[in-house]
C-alpha cells in the first residue's frame, strides 16, 4: 500500500465534501447534510479558518479523511484537538488505514502541544468503538453532549 497523508488544501473542497456526504450515508444521516462546496471553503479556507483536514490517498486517489479543530482545556490550560469526522472508504476498511489517520493527528496533537486529542462515536459502531478502544482510546464516562441548533440556537441568541 503506498499510503500518503496530506493536509487538505482548497483545491480538495469537492473531495471533501463528496468524502463527508459518504460518511453521512454509512452513518444513517445524510437528510441532516445540508453543507455547500462554497461553504466548506469558505470555513475551511476563509480568513478565519475553523477546521483542518487531512485527505489519505492510494495511487493518488482519496480513499479517507479526518476533519478536526482545536479546543481549550482551561483544566490542563492547553490547547486540545477535537476528531469532528473520519471515513475510510468501505473497500480500503480493514487495511490500517484509520489506524494511520489516527496516529498522523496523534503527532499533530503532540507537536502543536495538545494534552488531549477526542471524538465522539456513535452508540451503535460497536466496530469503530472496538477499534478506539484497541488503540487505548476510552469513553468520557460521565458526561452527556449537549447541542443547540436551529431554533433552539437562534432563540438562545435573540433572548
Amino acid at each position: 500500500m503506498s499510503l500518503n497523508i496530506r493536509a487538505a488544501t482548497a483545491a480538495d473542497v469537492a473531495v471533501v465534501a463528496d468524502l463527508i456526504r459518504q460518511l453521512a450515508d454509512f452513518e444513517k444521516l445524510s437528510h441532516e447534510v445540508v453543507l455547500t462546496e462554497e461553504g466548506l471553503a469558505r470555513w475551511m479556507f476563509g480568513d478565519h479558518a475553523y477546521c483542518e483536514a487531512v485527505i489519505a490517498e492510494e495511487a493518488g486517489e482519496a480513499v479517507g479523511f479526518a476533519l478536526f479543530f482545536h479546543t481549550f482545556s482551561t483544566f490542563l490550560g492547553r490547547p486540545g484537538l477535537y476528531l469532528e469526522d473520519l471515513f475510510v472508504r468501505p473497500e480500503h476498511r480493514g487495511s490500517g488505514l484509520g489506524k494511520a489517520l489516527l496516529r498522523h493527528l496523534a503527532r499533530l496533537a503532540v507537536d502543536r502541544g495538545c494534552g488531549r486529542f477526542e471524538w465522539a462515536v456513535l452508540d451503535w459502531n460497536e466496530s469503530a468503538i472496538r477499534f478506539y478502544e484497541s488503540l487505548g482510546a476510552r469513553p468520557n464516562a460521565g458526561w452527556t453532549v449537549y447541542r443547540l441548533a436551529g431554533d433552539a440556537l437562534s432563540s438562545l441568541a435573540d433572548s
